[in-house]
Parts: C-alpha cells; structure tokens; sequence
C-alpha cells in the first residue's frame, strides 16, 4: 500500500482534544477503505470541494429508509470508497445500551462495514459509516437477530429520541423513555417508508431544560411541564438563603415573568404568572419541584435551514396529560401528517408549510382553537383570529 500522506489533515492531530483524524489512523492497517476515505478528505481539503455523491436507491428488503446511499465521485482514483452507504441503526430510548449490546453491535460492523461510526447522529440514530451495496442486507439480518432495527431516513418520520427522563433525572414531568419506545413502535411503517414531502422528527424532552434541543431540532416537540404550582420546601429555601445563596439576585431577579418574591423568609409565588421556564428550580433543586399536576407541552415546526431560515417550535398545545396508550397525541400526530401530506411541497418542512400558509390556516383545518400561549408576548399582541365571513360588514 503506498504511503498515506495528509499533511493537512494531520493538523487536526496538534491540539489538546481528541482527534477522528488519528482515530482514523489506527483504523487504516486493517481496512483499506479508511485509508481511502482520508485520502479523498485530504483532496477535499487541498480543492476546498467535497467528493462524495450523496444519493442512489440502495437499501434492504421491505425498507425504504434507514440506509444512505454514497459513492465517491472519484472511484478511480479511491476504489475502495468508490461505494460507501450509511446505515442508521435505531438506537434505544435515551440511548442505553449494555456493553454486550455496543461489542456485539460493532462485531457485525466490522464484519461488513468500515469499522466507522458516528455516535450519535443528529437525528440520534448510531451512524454507521461505510459499507458497500452488496454488504447491507446481510448486516441488515446480523443486526435484527440480534433485535436491532434500521433507523429513519429520507422522507419519512425519523427515528424519535428522547432525553434520559425519569431513568436518572428528577425534574422529568413525563416518562419520556416509555412515550419514546412507544411511538417508535407504533409509527413503524411512518418509520421506514417514505411517504411524506420531507423528513419529520420527534423530541422528546422530561421538562423546559429540553436536554435534546427539542424546540430547535425538532417537527414535533413534547416537552414535560406541569400546570399546577411548583412545589416550594420554605425551610430548604431558607437553609440556601443563610448559606450565603443571592436569592434576589440569582432567582427573584432572573424570572422572565417576576411571578417570585422573597419576603425575607418565605419564597412567594404567583402561580398565574409562572411559566414553568425551570430556571428557579435549576438554582435551587433541594428547595423546589415541579407540581404535581403532570403533563407535557406540543410545539410544531422547528428545524434547521433548508428552504426557509431555521424556526424553533411554536406551541400548538399548551398542556396534554401525557398517558398510556397516549391515544390524544397520536390523533394529532395522524392530523398533522395528513394536512403536511396534502398541501405541503416536496422538501418543505411541516414549519415551512404553516409559514407558507399561515399558522391561523393550519389551526382552522386541524379544527384547533388558538390560545394565548401561541403567542410571543400575549399582553402586548393582539391576537384575532378574524375570518372574512364574521366580520360584521355593515
């Protein structure tokens, strides 16, 4: 094999953190293909121009997603990427896996792909990067005896993910894991057949900390909250006080709707004006909780840059008691891609389309009513949903 020169990648390898480039390099005895697919990014980095063609119709049987077609543009010159797909393996709610799981995932790996992996994806999927079109199906079965199954890709529902929730954290409003498992099962063919004009994801996140971006990265946000009052232990509260802890300045001071006073010797809250941001309970979290009250906040239409710029979510619903079969949001789930199917275009986004065509259209044919909550700041805005035909025109 002919020396493998990449003086500009070998850049990468100088600083203080760990570098892919000299992962990559432990990788190249054993498989030909990485000393390729560094050779080409090399290239790409001397010609400031990328080589790889992303598409082609490859896949396994009875899917239509889950795997990426890649080739390189310069098979001649890099054989052994010249094909070089992506396969998505669905990873468990809140990404725990056992040791045996991760070893034996990546025995299969190794047998048929490039020994590559991303962990994890944006979408939350494991990456598996690099394998050859004649590999996949046999992979495919390695990885389902084992109980793997492919993750989301193209146009269809995307693999849903979700925060740790409940498993190791208390301000968890929802059981995140359990509504996470539960819609990847019931949306299997949403999953894997690509039906829809663009991609939709679902995040899940416990509470407003919103551990998985939600709001930003995702179609369709759920975020845990609770529409009673916050739980507040006054003797804690006093312990942080006396302590030294600046509750004026650090908590009072820092709500977004001054819904919190301090009187000297209890903490007061106007529980109409809270709006469950978290951040009182973030400061202070052996003197507050979340109420009792439990459920779960709907946002639509986050994403980053495509079509239009990048949205964040917007509500839709401010609060849905979130329990098993989870029934109320799957109905929505069903409307929403219904409407999304029938007006939206090829690569346009469910926020693109609402933006498109207007939010007040897309609650009139979902049959939803609007609600203060929709609204950035509702005090101050005007918010009439008027249609022609109840405007008194006399």
């Amino acid at each position: 094999m002919a020396e493998l020169k990449t003086p500009l990648l070998d850049q990468l390898t100088t600083g203080p953190w760990p570098s892919f480039v000299a992962d990559m390099k432990r990788l190249v005895d054993r498989k030909p293909t990485v000393a390729d697919v560094l050779a080409q990014l090399e290239l790409s980095y001397e010609e400031k121009k990328g080589h790889w063609k992303h598409g082609g119709i490859v896949g396994v049987m009875g899917y239509g997603g889950g795997v990426i077609g890649r080739y390189s543009d310069m098979p001649e010159k890099f054989p052994n990427v010249a094909e070089f797909h992506t396969m998505r393996i669905n990873q468990p709610s809140g990404w725990f896996y056992t040791t045996k799981a991760l070893r034996d995932l990546m025995k299969i790996w190794d047998k048929y792909g490039s020994g590559l992996t991303n962990m994890h994806g944006s979408t939350g999927d494991i990456i598996l990067l690099g394998t050859v079109t004649d590999n996949l199906q046999p992979a495919f079965d390695e990885f389902s005896d084992l109980g793997w199954d492919l993750g989301g890709s193209g146009s269809d529902l995307r693999t849903p993910s979700c925060c740790v929730g409940p498993a190791r954290c208390e301000c968890a409003c929802i059981d995140t894991l359990d509504l996470c498992y539960d819609l990847t099962q019931e949306f299997q063919d949403e999953l894997h057949r690509p039906m829809w004009p663009y991609k939709f994801k679902i995040k899940i996140s416990g509470c407003a900390n919103d551990c998985v971006a939600s709001i930003a990265r995702a179609d369709f946000a759920i975020i845990g909250t609770w529409r009673d009052d916050l739980k507040i232990d006054q003797e804690a509260v006093r312990e942080y006080v006396n302590s030294g802890f600046d509750i004026q300045g650090v908590v009072i001071d820092k709500c977004p709707t001054k819904c919190l006073t301090w009187t000297g010797s209890e903490l007061v809250l106007d529980g109409s004006n809270c709006v469950r941001c978290m951040h009182c309970i973030n400061k202070m979290p052996k003197a507050l909780r979340p109420g009792d009250d439990k459920g779960a906040t709907i946002l639509v239409g986050g994403k980053a840059t495509i079509l239009q710029s990048a949205f964040l979510g917007w509500v839709i619903v401010p609060f849905m008691k979130l329990e098993k079969p989870y029934d109320e949001l799957k109905d929505l789930l069903r409307n929403i891609w219904e409407w999304w199917d029938e007006h939206g275009k090829v690569r346009e986004r469910i926020g693109e389309l609402i933006y498109r065509k207007g939010m007040r259209v897309f609650l009139k044919d979902l049959g939803m009513d609007p609600l203060p909550q929709m609204v950035f700041r509702p005090r101050a805005n005007p918010y009439f949903f008027w249609w022609p035909e109840e405007v008194n025109q006399g």
